[in-house]
C-alpha cells in the first residue's frame, strides 16, 4: 500500500506539473460547453434538452486529452518498466496510475460542472443529479482508456489509435449518463434503473479495465 500511495502521488504531481491535466481538461470542458449555445442559438429550451448530452460529451472529450501520455511517458523514461518488473502486481499498478488520472482530470470536471450547466439553462435543482452521474460515470471513462492507452503505448502516433480505440467501447456509459441525466431533468422517466446501470458499467470498468491494460502491456512491449 505504501508503493500505491507513492505512484498516486507520483503520477497527480505530474499530472499538475507537467501535463496540467487538471486545468487542461477543465479549460477544454469549458470551451466545448460555452460554444454550443453560439452555435445552437438562443433557444433555451433546446439548450435545457440537449444539455446533458454536451456535458457527457466535453467530458469524454476532456478525459481523453491526457490518456495518450499516461503510460507513454514512463515508457519512455524507463519507469514502466520497473512497474513491470517490480514487486507490486502490475494491474494494481495500473489501477493506482488510473485513479491518479481521473482525481486530476475527471474529478475536475465533476466540480465545475453546476456552474457550466447554467449556460446551458438546465434547472439548479437538477444540476446535482447530473454532477451525481457525471461523478459515477466518469471513471469508467478513464478505466476504459487505460486500455486503449496500453495498447497505444509502443505506438508510433498512438493518440489516434487511443481515440479510434476507446470512443466505441464508451458509447454504452455515454448513453446511460446521458439517459441518466434526462430523466433527472426531464422527468417521465425513472431515475434509478439507468442509474443502477452506469453504476454497474463503472465497477465492471474498475475491475476489467486494469487486467485488460496490463496485458496490452505486457503484450506490446515484450
Amino acid at each position: 500500500m505504501t508503493g500505491l500511495t507513492a505512484l498516486l502521488v507520483r503520477d497527480m504531481r505530474i499530472a499538475v506539473r507537467v501535463g496540467g491535466g487538471a486545468l487542461m481538461g477543465a479549460l477544454f470542458f469549458l470551451t466545448v460547453v460555452v460554444m454550443m449555445p453560439f452555435a445552437l442559438g438562443p433557444d433555451l429550451n433546446l439548450l435545457a434538452r440537449i444539455g446533458p448530452a454536451i456535458l457527457w460529451l466535453g467530458a469524454l472529450l476532456a478525459s481523453l486529452l491526457a490518456l495518450d501520455r499516461l503510460f507513454a511517458t514512463d515508457h519512455e523514461d524507463g519507469s514502466l518498466d520497473l512497474l513491470m518488473m517490480g514487486r507490486m502486481p502490475l494491474e494494481l499498478a495500473i489501477a493506482g496510475k488510473g485513479l491518479a488520472h481521473w482525481l486530476t482530470t475527471g474529478l475536475p470536471l465533476v466540480v465545475v460542472s453546476p456552474v457550466l450547466g447554467l449556460m446551458l439553462n438546465i434547472e439548479p435543482k437538477a444540476m446535482g443529479a447530473v454532477a451525481l452521474t457525471l461523478a459515477v460515470g466518469t471513471p469508467a471513462l478513464t478505466f476504459i482508456g487505460l486500455v486503449g492507452a496500453g495498447l497505444s503505448v509502443a505506438l508510433r502516433r498512438g493518440g489516434l489509435l487511443l481515440a479510434v480505440l476507446v470512443l466505441p467501447l464508451t458509447i454504452p456509459v455515454l448513453i446511460f449518463g446521458v439517459a441518466t441525466a434526462n430523466a433527472a431533468i426531464v422527468g417521465g422517466v425513472p431515475f434509478g434503473p439507468p442509474f443502477t446501470i452506469l453504476c454497474a458499467l463503472s465497477l465492471a470498468s474498475l475491475v476489467i479495465g486494469p487486467f485488460a491494460a496490463a496485458a496490452a502491456l505486457r503484450f506490446g512491449l515484450e
